[in-house]
Parts: structure tokens; C-alpha cells; sequence
């Protein structure tokens, strides 16, 4: 499908993290999530989590933020319609946040999250 303003495509974001269970949202700590229109580098990516993952942290204080961003051309691109990039959103801001508590690919694949 054609992409969606950015605003729309932040609204849609919004919800896919309102939609989170409580006691996943529970476990995030310093991270922040951004829209992009698309990687510089790699056009095709749907997401990406930059940081050190929950169960990687040691002495963490004063850390900036790990960041995950949302990439909405791709997202865009890859749905067939406004309920498949619903759908497509929502599993990439799972899969990110995934990586934030620690899950790697891998493991996401074997849970149907890749």
C-alpha cells in the first residue's frame, strides 16, 4: 500500500503500544521509541532496537536511552491494506521490544515474532 502520513503512521504506533500487556510495558526501562521514514543504510528494514538489553546491564546509570525505531515507508510498502500495516506494526513493535528484555532473533523465530 501507498504510506500513510507520518502523523497517521505515529497514531498507529501509539496504539500498537497502548496495546501492550501491563506486565510486559512493566519491564521496559530507559528506552524510547521513534518513527523514521526508513534506515539510511538498509531501505528495507521494518524495525530496529539499538541499546544494551535488560539482561545485559550491569552498571547502567546515566546511560542515554536505548532507542528503537519504527521505519514507515517499509512497514508501508510490505502491507496489503491499512489492517495488514495494523498487524505489521504491532509485530514489529513487539519483535524490538523483544530485544530490549533480551530475546534474540533466534529465540523470535522459534515464537513466531521474526
Amino acid at each position: 500500500m501507498q504510506p500513510v502520513s507520518p502523523a497517521e503512521f505515529e497514531g498507529l504506533v501509539a496504539d500498537a503500544l497502548d496495546a501492550l500487556p501491563p506486565e510486559l510495558v512493566a519491564r521496559f526501562a530507559n528506552v524510547v521509541v521513534v518513527v523514521e521514514d526508513e534506515h539510511p543504510d538498509e531501505p528495507d528494514l521494518l524495525g530496529l532496537y539499538e541499546g544494551v538489553p535488560l539482561t545485559e546491564r550491569e552498571v547502567y546509570a546515566g546511560a542515554l536511552p536505548d532507542r528503537i525505531s519504527l521505519y514507515r515507508i517499509p512497514l508501508c510498502l510490505l502491507a496489503e491494506d491499512r489492517d495488514h500495516l495494523v498487524e505489521e506494526i504491532g509485530v514489529t513493535v513487539v519483535h524490538e521490544f523483544a530485544h530490549h528484555v533480551g530475546i534474540d532473533d533466534d529465540r523470535l523465530h522459534e515464537l513466531g515474532w521474526a
